[in-house]
């Protein structure tokens, strides 16, 4: 199979679902619904993008949408309970007191990430004044996906330097989450917390080899790369192509699989997973794992048809035995541009590996002594 073709950054559909105080959860068709309003969900996903489209367009062209982003943040987060709240309508309102565990994950992913990558001061201060403002909250946290996206939140803010309780956290959770993956077999049948396999499923995986390279744990790292190997196999095709597990009944142990519906969210996970499988091993076959995943995209799927629209830089919601879901929300549009930019880092890695191999050796001279 070979590789896709790495498209432009493509910001129309983005700059569409964008709203006054944040990204637009849904669309009907390409159209934003503003009967759904907003949720922390997203707007935590928009703003790793806008900091990932950075790199390529440059912080101006898209600081305001970041800035939005993290205003948002900050008016959701709840001092009281030093969390999260998630779902707010279109005039603003807060819809939820206390949200689901997997948008605190998101939130202090998004707000590591910030801290670590924000080319603007005032962008880090502010996330990282919001982020350790939401550690306590953090150690809180049981549900593995919330955890794992924790994890790398802590992770990320580690990478900046941020002082706190950042090393301390990620210790605990990273410790949690093995315990969960601990006393299963991982070289059997089902090396998975859960009785059902569902969504992001990657993502702990991810999460375990990133805790193990932080805090140099051979056995976080070796269970993530046997957990992360078994997704790829279970979700790879006679063909090579991705077939992640559809949301239309998921996968119960010992039960049927659903095929379909397939949701971006997958691909999209596999492949930041297996990027930071690839920088810990340098191995070919997660190189491969995030191609696969990669072109589930642009027709490398189960169906043979594109999900994401290269163009506009939208995606669809899912992927059917009859077609694509036609509509194009946030979450799904936000995977595919995480997948795209995820992909052109690996391939730029992958040439700058290959370039340095390739260059010339220096020959070391023999001194020769002359007597006289």
């Amino acid at each position: 199979m070979s590789d896709r073709p790495l498209h432009p950054v493509r910001r129309v559909h983005l700059e569409e679902l964008g709203g006054p105080l944040g990204i637009w959860q849904h669309a009907s068709r390409t159209v934003p619904d503003r009967s759904f309003g907003y949720c922390t969900d997203d707007v935590a996903r928009a703003l790793t993008v806008d900091l990932l489209h950075a790199h390529e367009l440059g912080w101006e062209a898209v600081a305001p949408d970041a800035r939005r982003s993290l205003a948002f943040l900050r008016a959701a987060f709840d001092p009281a309970t030093a969390s999260f709240r998630n779902f707010r309508s279109a005039d603003g309102a807060w819809l939820d007191a206390v949200s689901s565990e997997d948008s605190q994950g998101r939130a202090l992913l998004a707000l590591g990430s910030a801290v670590r990558d924000g080319p603007e001061a005032a962008v880090r201060r502010e996330a990282g004044s919001l982020f350790e403002a939401a550690l306590p909250m953090a150690r809180r946290l049981t549900s593995p996906r919330a955890v794992s996206s924790a994890i790398l939140g802590c992770d990320a803010a580690l990478d900046a330097g941020l002082p706190g309780d950042s090393l301390r956290t990620l210790v605990g959770l990273a410790g949690r989450l093995g315990r969960a993956f601990g006393g299963l077999d991982l070289d059997g049948g089902w090396p998975w917390p859960e009785s059902v396999l569902t969504y992001e499923n990657a993502l702990l995986p991810h999460a375990l080899i990133v805790a193990g390279h932080r805090l140099a744990d051979p056995d976080l790292r070796r269970m993530g790369l046997r957990v992360l190997d078994w997704l790829i196999r279970v979700q790879t095709s006679p063909d090579s192509s991705f077939s992640p597990v559809g949301n239309d009944g998921w996968w119960p142990r010992d039960g049927a699989r659903s095929r379909f519906d397939q949701q971006p969210i997958e691909p999209a996970a596999m492949i930041l997973a297996a990027s930071a499988a690839l920088r810990e091993t340098h191995d070919e076959p997660y190189r491969r794992a995030a191609e696969a995943a990669y072109a589930w995209f642009l027709g490398g799927n189960d169906a043979g048809i594109p999900v994401a629209d290269a163009s506009t830089g939208g995606c669809h919601d899912g992927l059917s035995p009859r077609g694509v879901n036609l509509n194009q929300g946030a979450e799904s549009t936000l995977m595919w541009l995480t997948a795209l930019e995820t992909m052109r880092s690996i391939r730029s890695r992958a040439a700058a590996v290959a370039a340095a191999a390739a260059r010339p050796r220096p020959t070391r001279r023999r001194l020769v002594s002359v007597r006289a």
